[in-house]
């Protein structure tokens, strides 16, 4: 599925009751700018029976108060299948979800810090970081200058 499939299937089957559409198609070119960055049109991610992410706490190894909550997406079935998280617990299995969709839900996901994309197969410990706070940023940067540019109304 291309990057501009996911963005017409996530704004088509995001609930209207949760989010406008039209919010939705606004930060689109956000959310595509990401994942045209990233290497992989899909990732699997580690989700437990309830179909919720599996976080990561990672601390700092040089100020070991400072923790945050990660997410990690990982090329191929066979990389989540080797994760540590899958390892410990057997219950944990590994979903593929279009990079669109990561990178919207990351919004909604308010534990989560960061999301790690590994882009290389074989090469989890490498990966790119995306963090839900610069994701936040650019959408808000993105909704301040559509709202400063209004497409006229007669434009026809």
């Amino acid at each position: 599925m291309t990057l501009d499939d996911q963005i017409a299937d996530l704004i088509q089957n995001t609930p209207s009751h949760l989010i406008n559409p039209d919010a939705v198609a606004a930060i689109a070119p956000t959310l595509r700018a990401i994942a045209v960055q990233l290497k992989h049109p899909q990732y699997y991610i580690l989700q437990n029976l309830e179909q919720s992410w599996v976080m990561t706490a990672l601390t700092n190894r040089t100020q070991p108060n400072t923790r945050k909550n990660v997410v990690y997406a990982y090329p191929t079935l066979q990389d989540a299948a080797a994760s540590q998280a899958t390892i410990k617990d057997p219950q944990v299995m590994a979903l593929p979800v279009p990079v669109i969709t990561i990178l919207f839900q990351l919004l909604a996901m308010k534990p989560i810090d960061s999301l790690i994309f590994c882009e290389t197969p074989g090469q989890a410990s490498q990966g790119i970081e995306v963090r839900r706070q610069d994701l936040e940023a650019l959408i808000q940067a993105q909704l301040a200058q559509t709202q400063a540019n209004p497409i006229p109304t007669d434009i026809a």
